[in-house]
């Protein structure tokens, strides 16, 4: 039963993940297969960032961040941020050693960004029965900045809704506007602002140039490399 457990937890860890791309920003990327993530029975040493929780009040929520504060007399007790994925605002709470949990049962679908209208609702289309699904604007506000037209993205469902978009990460993107490098500046660790092709504006080295691609971490938002 214990070895089962494990397996399952371990799949709904890799489904709450962003998968992996090193194409450019306006390449198409092959679909994934739909993935759906059955409920566990976890308990506080099994919290790991990421992880979809559904609370008692029926509703999701992913673990931000989590502490661990022993106490010289009793169990220690474990502090986790939650956001809650239906209506975007944060809660902490904290539990004892031990205390049971059970994750969402979310279904993850491949899909690939087509537009967004005037209300700032984003269209995607399944990439598997080709059905256009409409996200509402308050679940992707911390995603818009990276999402590029023709993009393949995750839907998150939980209980038929919508309730989170990943975007792939790492991902290429192209330097459309930075400072030029300036020659002879050898100082370390020199960076300047720029301008990607998505419209986020990330650090860069110094010697990252305009129209240079590089290679970005999308869920911290942070340069990796140049391609």
């Amino acid at each position: 039963m214990s070895s089962l457990r494990t397996v399952l937890l371990t799949t709904l860890l890799a489904t709450s993940t962003s998968f992996t791309s090193t194409s450019t920003s306006t390449s198409i990327h092959r679909p994934r297969s739909l993935t759906t993530a059955l409920p566990v029975a976890v308990d506080t040493s099994d919290i790991k960032n990421g992880l979809t929780i559904e609370l008692p009040d029926g509703e999701p929520y992913k673990v931000l961040s989590f502490s661990i504060m022993k106490q010289a007399r009793g169990a220690a007790k474990t502090t986790i941020k939650f956001k809650n994925l239906k209506r975007g605002n944060t809660i902490e709470n904290t539990y004892r050693s031990g205390e049971k949990f059970e994750t969402a049962e979310i279904l993850r679908k491949p899909s690939q960004y087509t537009y967004e209208d005037d209300a700032g609702n984003y269209f995607f289309m399944d990439s598997e029965s080709f059905e256009e699904v409409m996200v509402e604007s308050q679940i992707i506000e911390d995603q818009k900045k990276w999402i590029s037209e023709g993009m393949q993205c995750d839907l998150i469902f939980f209980k038929g809704e919508v309730i989170e978009v990943r975007v792939p990460s790492p991902y290429v993107f192209e330097v459309v506007e930075t400072e030029p490098n300036v020659k002879g500046n050898t100082a370390q660790g020199y960076t300047k602002p720029a301008k990607l092709s998505c419209g986020a504006t990330i650090s860069v080295p110094g010697f990252v140039e305009q129209g240079s691609s590089i290679k970005v971490d999308t869920e911290k938002g942070e340069y990796i490399e140049r391609v």
